[in-house]
């Protein structure tokens, strides 16, 4: 059988989609149950990952060489489909929710991380994005399976986009094995040193577009901060640090930490770190006293299951997936609530007791996710279609 995947996020390890899709490529190509496969890899530029024999790659590109919305359209609605046929696919695996239609003799497994084009309608601000998501809603309602990473996004797909119930499996992603390892004493001040950070400090993470409500965090933070002038709960308050490329030209859909810091008068107490690449990322997670997400939206919600892997507590919002992925290991916050994020965070720095059950139950429930099992029950799938 000839496997097609769509694997061009690969180009962006940052994201969460390109964390994905390289994990699995990873597992894919271990897994010596594949060997009788015969995988074709489709890409926008080459990747340096080390796969087995019966991988091949395809790097293309149109005519359009500037990385934006044009050249996706190009490529995934004209162009893939074409290589596809050409090969001669039996299966095709689109590695994320994408404008790729496929001949009905071509099974295709979409994988749909979220559709937050559909529930915050500011994120299509032009005619090309509103273009590219009815294109995906479009391709998502084709595919012959759909993958969903939570039970969270399976629902919104069915109450939204009208997907059939039984046309969508929940399947869960895991981390990057990069957080299942042990962070050493001289990473750990290293970094610190790197980043003039000082040992436990509240950390909020995982980028600063507006739903994830770094701003709800902020403005927690100063209250909280305020309180403690005055009634002196904790002795050395600890510094809150933002991790997340600042891109207030982004704004509305992308918080300008860097301005509201300023208006707060917090600019001593409060550190943005801009972009931390994935390799540091296990430090600054480990020397926090807790990790903060009060996302207003998650598909998933990778930075919470990074956290518990490293053995962070984590407080996160209770909506959407969060609830799921973290279950009993993580305490959760109203994120629209401010004195609710408030009365949490206080209540976990104040008890180290807390905070310790917290690591426990957390580094537990990471257990339960892991590439070898979304892989095997992905070709679980297929073998059924």
């Amino acid at each position: 059988m000839k496997v097609g995947i769509n694997a061009s996020f690969s180009r962006k390890p940052g994201t969460g989609i390109g964390q994905v899709t390289l994990n699995f490529l990873r597992e894919l190509s271990k897994s010596k149950t594949k060997n009788d496969l015969e995988f074709i890899l489709y890409l926008e530029e080459d990747i340096g990952l080390s796969l087995s024999d019966n991988f091949k790659k395809e790097i293309f590109l149109p005519l359009w060489k500037r990385d934006d919305l044009i050249r996706k359209i190009w490529w995934e609605k004209k162009l893939l489909p074409k290589k596809v046929k050409k090969d001669q696919c039996d299966v095709f695996i689109s590695l994320y929710q994408s404008a790729t239609l496929l001949p009905s003799d071509v099974k295709h497994i979409m994988i749909a991380h979220d559709i937050i084009p559909e529930l915050f309608p500011e994120y299509l601000n032009n005619s090309r994005k509103k273009k590219y998501w009815n294109l995906t809603k479009e391709a998502l309602k084709g595919a012959d399976k759909i993958i969903a990473v939570s039970g969270r996004t399976e629902k919104d797909l069915i109450q939204h986009l009208g997907i059939e119930p039984e046309k969508i499996s929940v399947n869960y992603i895991d981390a990057d094995k990069i957080y299942k390892k042990a962070v050493s004493e001289s990473k750990s001040k290293g970094i610190l040193k790197k980043y003039e950070l000082k040992q436990g400090y509240i950390y909020g993470g995982g980028g600063l577009e507006v739903r994830k409500n770094i701003e709800g965090l902020i403005y927690s933070y100063k209250i909280l901060l305020e309180s403690n002038k005055k009634t002196h709960f904790i002795k050395d308050f600890p510094q809150l640090v933002i991790s997340g490329k600042l891109m207030p030209e982004l704004a509305p859909l992308v918080t300008d930490a860097e301005k509201l810091v300023k208006e707060l008068n917090l600019t001593q107490q409060v550190k943005l770190l801009n972009f931390v690449p994935q390799e540091d990322l296990p430090a600054i997670y480990k020397n926090s006293l807790v990790f903060v997400y009060p996302s207003l939206y998650e598909g998933f919600g990778l930075p919470i299951l990074e956290a518990m892997n490293i053995g962070v507590p984590v407080i996160a919002s209770k909506k959407s997936s969060l609830p799921e992925v973290g279950r009993d290991a993580v305490l959760y916050c109203n994120p629209e609530d401010t004195s609710d994020i408030i009365m949490v965070i206080r209540n976990v720095i104040l008890h180290e007791h807390l905070r310790d059950e917290l690591r426990q139950r957390g580094k537990e429930r990471a257990k339960n996710f892991s590439w070898e099992k979304f892989v095997k029950k992905l070709f679980g799938i297929i073998e059924n279609i």
